[in-house]
Order: structure tokens, then sequence, then C-alpha cells
């Protein structure tokens, strides 16, 4: 038995699909046996939709190779670097192309409306002409000729494409603005915009990318930064082991910033002054790793510090950890991590407390001598061990040897007491909760001071606090959410236009 495509006349067109099996008899005749049919899915490309858009794509195609042929026209043989930017600068017209006939096949629905309700007042409104949008992408440039419709009762132009396929209102979209911004809250606007074109090889002004910032900023709220309750349960539950809860830091401090008045930019804009970003990072610390949960910074007074601790507390399942509060000395961190996490053990950061112990180690006995090496390590070994009474007697039976010493013996005393319940470093080692605050020390220089101190970098109080917010989402994981919440925003007057 063999098989053959089923014969056909050669005038005949071709059809494919279907192969004929037939059997060879004892007198050598041949009889159809039976038809195999593969199915037209089997030869076929695809619907219709699918073929022609093949078809577009080859002839684009053929006109980007077109384009790469003068490489082999020139005697000098270009190098790697050479031949990869000249791919690179020739791709951005074949996939725009590409683009551009894929956006046309997948809403040709859309583009061949003639009528569409009004989405302010439900009045059906007929098509009063074709605009042609000029789109640029990641993939490059493509323009867009859709339908626009005007209601005379609302006295609105709208677009229904424009919000269906979420086009942003401006001619550069979504794709480039998440990464330009993004790439704005690591470098300063001018370098990030040079930066962007030798990545993307599209041009995007510093002052184009700053107004996108704040666009963006503005979106990047504590509610929108911090991760989801179910996230967070998510994190707590990759962290444990069994029965074992791991330990959530909760640990604040403050981060001081260079601020300016706001003034126009011809106008002189005053002194500026530091101010203080207090923040706070919630971390957890389990057997092998540490888990980041959240961070967030802000140019703000203390009050307004602890309504945003407060929101991020009720996104914590605190059943399932233990739940350690870190800080210095500064008093209004305690009071609002404690009035959050009344549950939470408190710890006085380690090397805050050992600072000051070395501070009187250096006015009392010199700076490295062998006597303030002694003083210092014995000191510290106590308050590891909880024996703050004995530390607090030892100082008060101290003989000062300077005016400043006495004082700042009397300064660590009056720390000491005010902080014993926080100090016993070696219990709460055994139970695997941590001692300084190294946590939230990173994030201060990772969020605020990284981006924030560069060299003659001054900042109005509300840009830097939605450079922060930003930075903030970044870090937690849920920048893609912001820029969210911004592109449903922006879609919305996207679909309302004049003509564009």
């Amino acid at each position: 038995m063999f098989d053959c495509v089923e014969s056909l006349d050669k005038t005949d067109p071709p059809v494919y699909g279907k192969l004929e099996s037939w059997d060879l008899t004892e007198g050598g005749r041949m009889e159809p046996a039976r038809v195999l049919d593969f199915g037209q899915k089997w030869i076929d490309d695809g619907t219709n939709e699918q073929k022609r858009f093949r078809e577009t794509m080859h002839r684009e195609l053929d006109k980007f190779l077109d384009q790469m042929t003068g490489v082999f026209e020139e005697e000098r043989r270009q190098t790697l670097a050479e031949l990869s930017d000249t791919l690179t600068q020739k791709r951005g017209d074949f996939l725009g192309a590409c683009l551009q006939h894929l956006l046309e096949e997948r809403y040709s629905d859309e583009l061949n409306r003639e009528e569409s309700p009004c989405p302010y007042c439900g009045k059906l409104c007929r098509k009063r002409r074709d605009v042609t949008k000029k789109l640029q992408t990641m993939q490059g440039p493509c323009e867009l000729k859709r339908p626009w419709f005007y209601c005379a009762s609302c006295g609105r132009g709208f677009v229904p494409l424009d919000t269906e396929a979420e086009l942003s209102r401006r001619e550069k979209q979504f794709d480039l603005q998440k990464r330009a911004v993004k790439l704005a809250a690591q470098l300063p606007f001018e370098c990030a915009s040079e930066v962007f074109e030798d990545l993307t090889g599209q041009r995007m002004s510093d002052h184009f990318i700053h107004d996108l910032f704040e666009e963006v900023g503005v979106q990047a709220t504590l509610e929108a930064a911090t991760p989801s309750k179910e996230e967070i349960s998510k994190r707590i539950e990759q962290a444990s082991m069994g029965k074992w809860r791991p330990v959530l830091v909760v640990a604040s401090d403050g981060a001081h910033l260079p601020t300016r008045p706001k003034a126009g930019r011809d106008v002189k804009r005053g002194p500026g002054k530091y101010k203080e970003a207090k923040g706070f990072r919630i971390y957890l610390v389990g057997k092998e790793r540490i888990t980041h949960i959240a961070s967030w910074h802000q140019i703000q007074n203390e009050e307004r510090f602890g309504v945003d601790l407060a929101l991020a507390a009720e996104r914590i399942p605190r059943e399932r950890v233990r739940i350690a509060l870190l800080g210095d000395g500064a008093e209004w961190l305690w009071k609002h991590m404690r009035i959050c996490f009344p549950e939470g053990r408190e710890v006085l950061d380690f090397y805050h407390c050992s600072q000051h112990v070395h501070e009187v180690a250096r006015v009392q006995y010199g700076e490295k001598s062998s006597e303030a090496i002694e003083w210092v390590e014995a000191t510290l070994c106590r308050l590891c061990y909880g024996e703050v009474g004995h530390v607090i007697a030892g100082l008060r039976r101290m003989k000062p040897k300077t005016a400043q010493a006495d004082e700042l013996i009397r300064k660590l005393v009056a720390y000491l007491q005010q902080h014993r319940h926080r100090i016993d470093y070696r219990s709460l080692r055994l139970g695997g909760y941590p001692i300084g605050s190294g946590g939230i020390e990173s994030a201060n220089k990772f969020i605020c001071h990284t981006r924030m101190k560069r060299s003659g970098a001054w900042w109005v109080k509300a840009t830097g606090n939605l450079m922060l917010g930003i930075r903030c989402a970044i870090y937690n994981g849920t920048y893609d959410h912001v820029f969210g919440l911004y592109k449903q925003s922006s879609s919305l007057l996207a679909g309302e236009h004049s003509v564009r």
C-alpha cells in the first residue's frame, strides 16, 4: 500500500488536506480503500485575519531586507557593534509597521465603526470623520486612522478605539512612558533622557519625563505602593517553616533631605534647608533569609507618619508572625510603633546604644586608649546580658575628668534608664530577633539618599515626596500596579478628544 495526493486536472485549483490510500490487489488492479482527512487546520496558516497579517508581514519584511542590502554594498566590512547599531536603526520602521497592521487586524471592528454610544450620556452618535493618530512605541513609530465621534448633547468628542486599545492621549505610548519614569527614578532627569535614547532609540526630553514622572507620582500613594494583604500573607507563608513563625520587623527612622521653596524658573528661589523624611521599613527575618515587605518614606510630620504606619499595619496578619519594633532613641517613632503594634517586642538599636557608650569612653579615657577599649567591651557585654542596672550604677560611681565627660555620663544614664526595657540583646538574639537597624538604614540610603542627595540637588517638598513614592513602589514590587492606576486614569481621558 502507498499514499499519493488526490489526482487533479492541471487546470483545477489545488486542493489540500486529503490523502487517498490505495490497495494493490492480486490482479495488479489498484482500488481506493479510504480517504484520510487531516483537516484544514493542518495545512492552513489559520483564519483569514491571520493570513492577511502573514502576507502583510512578508511584504514589510521584504522592505526591511531591501534596506539592509546596503550592508553588502560597502567595501569595508562593518564590525559587530556597527552591524548591531544598523539593525537597531532599521528595525524600528519594520516593527512599527508590524504593530500597526496587528492593531488594524485585531481592532478592525472598531476601525470600521459607524455608530457608538456616548460614554457620558449614552446617546447613540454617528461617526463624524476618521482622525489619524501618530504613535511612538517601544517597537517603533506607526499611525492609526480611527473614527471620531461627537455628541451634540454633551458637546464632547470621543474616540472609542483609544479607550478600547488603551492608547495614551500622548504620542508616546504607555510602554515608553513606563520605562522612562522608572529610569528617572534612578537617574537625574537630563541623564535619564540621554540613557533612554541610547537604550531604546526613542527620543524623550527631560522636561517631558519630568512632567510624566509627576503624573505617575500622584498615583504612588501609600495605599498603592504597599503590597496587598494577600501578597503580604503569601510572603509570610514562604518565610514560615511549619509551626515556626518568622519575625516581622517594623523599623523606623528619619533621613534628612535637601529641600527648597517652590519658585518659577526666573525667580530667586531663596535659601534651601534640610528636612527629615520620616519612614519605616517592614521586613521578615526567617531562618534562612530576609524577605522585604514594604517601605514608605515621606517628608512629613510625625502625626502623618503615624497615620501611614497605621494603614500599613492593617495589612499585616499578626497572628502568623512575631513582631519586633526596632528603632533608635527618638521618642516619636516609639510612640507610633507602640500604637500600631501594641503586641510588638521593642528593641533598641544596638549600634545606636554602642555609639553613646563609645562617646563616653572617648571623652573620659581618651580616644583608642586601652582603658577606653576595656571599659567599652565590659559595658557592652553587660548590656548584652540585660544588666542595665549594673551599668547605670557603674556610671554613677564614675568620677568625670572633665565637664564634657560629666555631661555625657549624665546623658548616658538617662538614655539607659529610658530604654532599659528595650535592652536585652542576648535574649533577643536567642529568640531570632534582630538587634541592629541596618534594615531601615539601608532603606534610607537606597530610597532617599541615592537619588535625592546628589550633588547640587534641591527638591520642592511636593516633588520630593512624589519621587519617594515612586521609589518605594519600585522597592516594594508594586510599581506595575502604580503605573496601572496612572494608565487607567489616563485612558479615561484618552477617549475624550476634540480632534487629534
